[in-house]
């Protein structure tokens, strides 16, 4: 994925439409919380079994993929108008949970983490 070139075709996008003067940090972040609830909602009353991918109704998948998308999005223009470099922004991010969660103490365990 060029995160660079999808980051220009949206700001193109929400140019074209006038929309720049409402992305915001603040708006964009509330988009991104308010799509990733909707991609919640996909799963709401499903069991972890019911919601692995192998078990999805081809229509709720469909719904899960729209979700994904607005959620990847709503993220990429926050990047862009902030100026961050996702990628570097990952990479130092698992450095830091690197340190936080080394695999002998998390390993297996979802609760537990260390405060170094």
């Amino acid at each position: 994925m060029n995160i660079k070139a999808w980051q220009e075709r949206l700001a193109s996008f929400a140019s074209d439409r006038d929309w720049k003067q409402f992305h915001s940090p603040k708006n964009l972040s509330s988009a991104l919380v308010v799509e990733a609830a909707e991609l919640l909602e996909q799963f709401q009353w499903l069991t972890i079994e019911q919601s692995s991918s192998d078990e999805l109704p081809r229509k709720t998948r469909d719904a899960v993929q729209q979700e994904v998308a607005d959620v990847a999005i709503y993220l990429l223009r926050i990047c862009d108008v902030l100026d961050i470099d996702l990628e570097e922004a990952m990479a130092r991010k698992l450095e830091i949970n690197a340190e936080k969660y080394p695999v002998e103490l998390a390993r297996g365990n979802a609760t537990k983490y260390t405060d170094r």
